[in-house]
């Protein structure tokens, strides 16, 4: 079977032999040209035209009012997190499936990490999960919501579309709304995913976005601030830009600030990826079609989009039967050169973060165990 598989993806990526890596970028378009001429330009760090022409496009594909592009997409959780009111000693709420960034955004802002667990279908947070588990851990005072056994604020929660799936990220809305908690999307991975009609990473009070190497869309880092309040959006354009009084010449900063706005160079690059998205969605999606007819017919689980949902598919994602069929996978296909990899380490289980509240964990434990991302690179057409 294993040989099989391999085979499949071989053919799929027209490649017979050679390296086959997860999810590399195309440079396809415009990005030598945009590239060249903000070089030409000399405004190649963060004031330059194309960082407005970026957070343009971004508002245009998401549907918020206001993106801030910054250096990447750690950068917009840690900020997010700030700006959401989050503060030192507070806890914040977010899905131990994730890559490690979302956790490290909320111990920047001094706060504490504190899980609950996904639903196995979109392997994002579960609304039900996290409605259950408020009700035993939490009390609304003072306008706003504790933690009963630690005593301390629960200032925001922090879902994350995995492998560009939707969650029922409506769902998590309504309960953060009712027990008063501050929604942060983390829509790292899901660029030109929508919920319901909605882009993700719209459905709270702010929204992230990365444009890391191996995203779907790519500036070799980068990142965005999705915001619909004008004030909150000048804050972040604000504390991103080292908190500088606006000036023709003085350096005047009035509060503590983060030199986190993207490069000019970087957001050059990003347009022209930017313009191609649409098309390497399709492209994305015509292959997840072609892996679940594959892997489905052989009796393994393709992870599909749930109803509402129109996933990006920025990792394709197969279930084996346990730890030990995933780890035997894992080497027989790594070794043959077709780049596989396992779900992260779930973040409870980090030392850093092992001692951190948690709820009852065990869909996203299933999940760990089971799940093998495959090739999802956009396929050059032959």
């Amino acid at each position: 079977m294993y040989s099989e598989i391999i085979d499949f993806i071989r053919a799929t990526f027209h490649t017979p032999e050679g390296f086959i890596p997860l999810h590399e970028p195309r440079f396809t378009g415009n990005e030598k040209k945009y590239v060249l001429d903000t070089i030409d330009s000399t405004f190649v760090s963060s004031v330059g035209a194309y960082v407005t022409r970026c957070e343009n496009m971004l508002t245009e594909i998401t549907g918020a009012k206001y993106a801030i592009a910054v250096v990447n997409g750690t950068c917009a959780l840690h900020m997010a997190v700030m700006l959401a009111g989050v503060k030192p000693g507070d806890e914040v709420i977010t899905q131990p499936l994730t890559f490690v960034a979302t956790a490290n955004a909320i111990s920047h802002a001094y706060a504490t990490p504190h899980f609950v667990d996904v639903d196995e279908d979109t392997m994002g947070m579960s609304p039900e999960k996290l409605e259950r588990h408020l009700s035993g851990v939490a009390i609304l005072r003072d306008g706003g919501c504790y933690n009963k056994h630690t005593g301390r604020r629960i200032a925001a929660c922090i879902p994350m579309h995995t492998f560009g799936l939707p969650l029922r990220i409506d769902l998590i809305a309504e309960v953060c709304e009712k027990y008063n908690i501050p929604l942060v999307e983390d829509a790292a991975e899901s660029l030109g995913a929508f919920y319901k009609g909605r882009h993700t990473g719209t459905f709270g009070v702010l929204g992230t976005l990365s444009f890391n190497g191996n995203k779907t869309v790519t500036c070799g880092g980068g990142g965005a601030i999705l915001i619909n309040d004008e004030e909150l959006a000048k804050k972040a354009r604000h504390l991103t830009t080292t908190a500088k009084v606006p000036h023709p010449w003085a350096f005047v900063h009035d509060e503590v600030g983060y030199n986190y706005r993207m490069p000019n160079l970087n957001a050059a690059l990003a347009c022209a990826q930017l313009e191609q998205l649409t098309g390497f969605v399709e492209n994305k999606r015509e292959l997840a079609v072609i892996y679940k007819e594959f892997f489905e017919g052989r009796g393994i689980p393709f992870v599909s989009e749930t109803e509402g949902a129109r996933a990006n598919y920025w990792l394709m994602t197969i279930l084996l039967e346990d730890r030990i069929q995933r780890d035997n996978f894992l080497a027989f296909s790594n070794e043959r050169k077709v780049m596989t990899r396992p779900a992260w380490q779930l973040m409870n289980t980090l030392p850093m973060y092992k001692d951190c509240p948690a709820g009852d964990l065990s869909s996203a434990q299933r999940l760990a165990d089971r799940i093998v991302n495959i090739p999802s690179s956009v396929r050059i057409k032959k």
